[in-house]
């Protein structure tokens, strides 16, 4: 067995059993807390899974370093060595106010590459997973490559702030193409939606901000299964950083682009 491929042996163990220890605690009374602002929430079990899986990366691979929400790791500077980049409870709200829609997400950079990616939709227990150069995968099923969808027939993952001013898209756009597009949802678990455009549920996914560990383990997916997976403004996406993305089949970046024909400023105007 190659190194990537213990690596990833293990991360999908422990993300299965981490997931128990998440259902288990369903059951008891959640500890809840803010963080940025009230709309931004913590939870007791999003510090103990995020020390569950930095214990277990320790003592395993010591020499790997880890960037994780709660701020349990390292202080990392650059991409370099095995990076593990870890969302222990992405859907925090979804956790407290549904008990579903939810998920762990973690990813395994090597010296800036992208290896190992995974998703675990913990009430539903679908895990995807990619293996760069391996091909993607929904609970041990190959997910095919991704083919071109119409705006007209396309199902958008996108959240409310795009629809009323912002700093970062005309919102007038986005009412038009709101309208054109077949539906719109959001679930409110990016790491899901993400893997929902990787499995085809969704055709495209906006979001106007967020961090490394929200999108990381959709890198490696995306790869897998042929998307585009950008910033609003079209750059590449980099897992050292905060900001928009936009995550789609392909063909759909440049139909949006041509069709509404947006000025979307860079990531550092915003």
């Amino acid at each position: 067995m190659s190194e990537i491929e213990q690596i990833f042996s293990d991360a999908r163990d422990w993300i299965i059993e981490a997931g128990e220890v998440i259902k288990a605690g369903l059951h008891g009374e959640l500890k809840v807390s803010t963080k940025a602002d009230e709309k931004d929430l913590v939870t007791e079990m999003d510090h103990e899974i995020e020390r569950y899986f930095s214990e277990k990366i320790q003592k395993a691979y010591p020499a790997h370093l880890i960037l994780a929400e709660e701020g349990s790791g390292h202080q990392i500077a650059d991409t370099k060595g095995v990076l593990w980049i870890i969302d222990p409870l992405d859907g925090t709200m979804n956790f407290i106010h549904q008990k579903r829609n939810f998920a762990i997400s973690v990813a395994i950079f090597v010296d800036g590459v992208g290896e190992i990616g995974l998703i675990y939709d913990v009430m539903s227990r679908e895990l995807f997973h990619a293996v760069r150069g391996s091909g993607a995968f929904l609970n041990g099923n190959r997910l095919p490559k991704l083919t071109e969808t119409g705006i007209p027939e396309a199902l958008v993952a996108i959240n409310a702030g795009f629809l009323r001013k912002n700093k970062l898209i005309d919102h007038e756009v986005m009412l038009r193409f709101a309208a054109d597009v077949r539906g719109m949802r959001a679930l409110g678990a990016a790491s899901i939606q993400i893997a929902y455009v990787a499995c085809g549920r969704f055709d495209a996914y906006m979001s106007m901000y967020l961090a490394p560990w929200d999108f990381a383990a959709g890198i490696v997916l995306m790869n897998e299964v042929g998307a585009e997976m950008t910033t609003f403004s079209g750059e590449a996406v980099n897992v050292l950083r905060r900001g928009s993305l936009f995550v789609s089949k392909p063909g759909f970046h440049q139909a949006f682009y041509r069709q509404y024909q947006v000025n979307i400023p860079a990531e550092d105007e915003c």
